[in-house]
């Protein structure tokens, strides 16, 4: 799934902008957790919805287990830059 054809909360938005201002680190798992300045996000469900609709990935793949730095995918990217034009 591209992300494309998914419309995004305000909550899942903040949570994009928390990702591409590097606030943000998420678990190495199927379904990653996603933390945000060293808290666990408030809404895991968001998160995987992010992590599996293709917006967000972790940044480091080598890594098996703990948590890694999350960054934007380019669907993330593009779902910023629509927000911001809007």
């Amino acid at each position: 799934m591209s992300g494309s054809s998914v419309e995004l909360s305000h909550r899942a938005m903040a949570m994009l902008r928390a990702v591409a201002a590097r606030r943000a680190k998420m678990s190495c798992s199927c379904e990653p957790d996603l933390f945000i300045d060293g808290f666990a996000c408030c809404d895991q469900m968001t998160a995987h919805d992010l992590a599996r609709g293709g917006y967000i990935r972790p940044a480091d793949l080598t890594v098996a287990t703990g948590l890694v730095p999350a960054e934007l995918t380019e669907a993330g990217v593009a779902a910023i830059a629509i927000t911001a034009a809007a």
